[in-house]
């Protein structure tokens, strides 16, 4: 192995481990990791948010024991696993250390720093984004046809992972369809790595059918609710702050491939990023739907700086390094909760990190703390506390008593530390959690965490002999912050009825 290769590696190595010693541990797993973990408990060939790729990583968590190490560890790796397939495009190119190093910057310096240490499905996501447009990148290189079936493979692979990786399949085709390497699609081995690459998604494409596609129903709802009211003024403007210390990087990159006259094998990568950022305008995508097609304009804009600067202009090696590095660990704080909650917000007063839209949360309105630190705040006090509630009970009111949360994030959390704090599983009409309810259940009592400050006002609330409002969830900066644990005993029919027909009409929605 050459030194290339090893510095690649160290520094894919030191992706893995650098986050883990930033994040304060006052911070416990992401409201949508919750959902995600919960999914690792139900497995099936898709979910109605998600493919299942995911769900795989989910299972192994919970036979490592559920802890946060491994919790962090698998979107650590693909974006290990994302750096090295972008190294290895700059070392296809010819490029050396320097090159890696300015590839590093952006994996710990900008938005990528929070994204690889989520558990979510944007970090597979991006590793298949990268790994596709690396495997026509290697194919146009050696014209060997094996890269066409890691396409293939990457795409299928891709899309059980996150339904828009069709975008970057997609815009990779039609940017090459602007170039003389168009005739890849007339090549035999591409359609049959497609063949492959759809026979890896099919069972996802059956579940969905089988299920009148309950992804078109959750991206309606994400219309409704979030996407029609994104600026994309403010999604253009979000593609530069979003990795500003290295932003230099990427749109070096980006005119390397559109304008350099000795390598205009790859213009359909430009073309690409720019069919891809005209989808998500005209589809109001949120900021960081796009960030899968970076990595690839990071590699080439990496190259062409070590290049401008091979010879001549040595010295702006160093303030290409020094810029994002000082700016960057400005922007740490911002990528990720290093600091217990209060002290960031302080940090963030002093700062103004206000007016860099840092802490505008999907409400559209600030706050003190970015949205998913404050999704990491909340959850044990959540779980401690419907444990507290159920603990009044006798043992013949626990077996006849259900746990019920008014969205996934609550009910992941009470599932995620039920064993920890003695719970029964917790239900829910949201998200995924909809399908794991069963179809017939009997409700004498009712342990309901709710959001509702006007729940205890309800109809409903009259169907059972007693409703007692036992606490509520006081963790500052927590977006659950003042969340109330209600419980609620003696149901009668009436009750039962309603909340059969209702849970029912939801399932009908998502057959």
């Amino acid at each position: 192995m050459n030194k290339n290769n090893r510095l690649l590696y160290f520094l894919a190595l030191l992706k893995i481990i650098i986050p883990y010693l930033l994040q304060n541990n006052v911070y416990g797993p992401h409201r949508d990791e919750f959902l995600y973990l919960a999914e690792g408990h139900h497995m099936a060939w898709g979910f109605m948010e998600v493919p299942p790729l995911l769900s795989v990583f989910a299972w192994f968590t919970h036979i490592f024991g559920d802890g946060m190490f491994w919790i962090k560890l698998w979107p650590s790796i693909f974006g290990a696993a994302t750096f090295i397939v972008a190294g290895r495009i700059v070392l296809s190119l010819g490029g050396k250390s320097f090159s890696l190093l300015l590839l590093f910057l952006p994996f710990i310096f900008g938005v990528y720093l929070r994204l690889f240490f989520l558990f979510q499905p944007n970090p597979p996501e991006i590793f298949f984004w990268t790994l596709i447009m690396y495997s026509i990148i290697r194919f146009i290189q050696t014209e060997q046809n094996k890269w066409l079936y890691l396409f293939g493979i990457s795409v299928g692979l891709g899309m059980m992972s996150k339904y828009s990786v069709a975008f970057i399949t997609v815009s990779v085709l039609l940017g090459l369809m602007f170039t003389k390497y168009r005739s890849v699609i007339g090549n035999k081995h591409f359609w049959y790595a497609s063949v492959i690459g759809f026979i890896i998604f099919l069972p996802n494409l059956l579940w969905q059918y089988n299920r009148d596609f309950p992804v078109a129903h959750h991206m309606q709802e994400l219309r409704d609710t979030q996407l029609q009211y994104i600026s994309p003024l403010d999604f253009l403007k979000d593609q530069l702050l979003m990795n500003i210390p290295c932003v230099f990087i990427w749109v070096s990159g980006l005119w390397y491939v559109l304008f350099s006259h000795k390598e205009k094998r790859f213009r359909f990568v430009g073309y690409a990023y720019f069919i891809v950022i005209i989808l998500f305008l005209i589809g109001h995508g949120k900021n960081y739907y796009s960030l899968g097609v970076y990595p690839v304009l990071f590699a080439f804009g990496a190259y062409n700086l070590e290049k401008f600067t091979s010879e001549k202009r040595k010295i702006l090696c160093y303030a290409f390094i020094i810029f994002p590095v000082v700016l960057g660990t400005l922007m740490i704080p911002i990528a990720l909760p290093i600091f217990p909650p209060q002290q960031l917000a302080d940090l963030y007063e002093k700062m103004g990190t206000k007016n860099t839209g840092a802490l505008k949360w999907e409400d559209l309105k600030d706050h003190p703390l970015p949205q998913d630190f404050s999704d990491m705040l909340g959850w044990e006090e959540m779980a401690q506390k419907m444990s507290k509630a159920y603990e009044t009970l006798d043992s013949a009111e626990k077996k006849h008593t259900v746990l019920f949360c008014d969205n996934y994030g609550m009910a992941g959390a009470v599932s995620f530390y039920a064993k920890k704090y003695h719970l029964p599983e917790a239900y829910s009409d949201n998200a995924s959690f909809l399908y794991w309810l069963p179809d017939t259940m009997h409700i004498d009592n009712l342990l309901l965490l709710t959001d509702d400050p006007n729940e205890m006002q309800h109809d409903f609330i009259k169907d059972f002999s007693s409703a007692v409002l036992t606490d509520s969830i006081t963790t500052p900066f927590a977006r659950e912050h003042g969340d109330f644990v209600i419980l609620l005993k003696g149901a009668n029919e009436k009750f039962n009825q309603f909340f059969k027909e209702k849970i029912q009409k939801d399932k009908d929605e998502f057959k």
